[in-house]
């Protein structure tokens, strides 16, 4: 759906983005994660047609970047950081006149139901001018969607929301997601990104990483398991260290902290060690590095 082959963008001396190569499939929800400045509101702005690129190449929705540009705004809807709205018209307005560009066939349906859908419609005749911060995302998010779009770039669209809407937000991507949308995110709510991404990519004007969540934990940190036993002691540390699969081991209060390369499969092969030289485990679970972490290690 998003294919970008040596993408770069510079202005002036200041190179934004360099030879970004990344290919998102149709239906994906696509994390692209990094610090302010990375260059990822420059990249969607490319991949949106608004800006064109120093160099390199990208298609979208299968049509050429720079040859086939109209097209490409037919088919996406992007959220920017800035929600870019006319303050003196009111909400409703707002999206009719959006809604009228887009050449959306039945615009009073369409913007009604974003309008509800997102918590505005009792409000729907006040000036955007006059709206919250979080109001007027929701409004930003709803001219994003009211055409349909093929894909989605939503650069922070939790930014500025309460819990419950910000929850309402996520949910509705995970829908638009069931429905075949491709959906492009920024967002700098880690915990968000974890939940919601199939695949992440951490990016400095550079990729530096893109893979699953899980397997980015993978491959920068040993997968640990704690053993919570009534007592632990020198004994259970030797006898687990002796498996040639344990990476390392270590003791901790009443827990022995182990790293194994696949606890699915050598899990149980400890358990019924400790068990058979008397160990009481009270349970076992595995220490989970956060998304968080692999962020911060990767752009240092």
């Amino acid at each position: 759906m998003i294919v970008m082959e040596g993408l770069s963008k510079r202005f002036g001396d200041t190179q934004a983005v360099l030879d970004l190569s990344l290919e998102v499939s149709q239906g994906e929800i696509f994390g692209f994660l990094g610090p302010n400045g990375a260059g990822k509101t420059t990249t969607i702005r490319m991949l949106g047609a608004l800006i064109a690129p120093s160099s390199g190449t990208a298609t979208v929705a299968g049509y050429a970047l720079e040859r086939e540009d109209t097209q490409i705004r037919q088919r996406v809807g992007i959220l920017t950081e800035s929600p870019g709205l006319y303050d003196r018209l009111s909400a409703e307005r707002n999206l009719s006149f959006f809604a009228h560009l887009y050449d959306v066939s039945d615009v009073e349906t369409q913007v009604e139901r974003y309008l509800r859908m997102l918590g505005l419609w009792d409000r729907r005749h006040e000036a955007a001018a006059t709206f919250s911060k979080g109001m007027r995302q929701k409004l930003a998010i709803a001219r994003a969607l009211l055409h349909e779009p093929q894909v989605l770039f939503l650069d922070e669209p939790t930014s500025g929301l309460d819990p419950e809407m910000a929850r309402l937000v996520r949910e509705f991507i995970t829908e638009l997601k069931g429905e075949g949308r491709t959906i492009f995110l920024c967002t700098h709510n880690l915990n968000e990104a974890d939940r919601l991404c199939d695949r992440i990519a951490v990016f400095n004007t550079r990729l530096l990483a893109v893979d699953t969540p899980t397997a980015l934990r993978q491959r920068l940190y040993d997968r640990k398991v704690v053993f919570h036993l009534r007592h632990a002691t020198s004994e259970y540390v030797r006898l687990v260290e002796g498996f040639e699969f344990v990476n390392n081991i270590e003791r901790v209060d009443e827990k022995l902290v182990v790293g194994l390369e696949n606890p699915d499969d050598q899990n149980p092969i400890l358990v019924k060690a400790l068990v058979e030289v008397g160990a009481e485990i009270q349970y076992v679970g595995e220490l989970r590095r956060s998304l968080e972490d692999v962020y911060l290690q990767l752009v240092q």
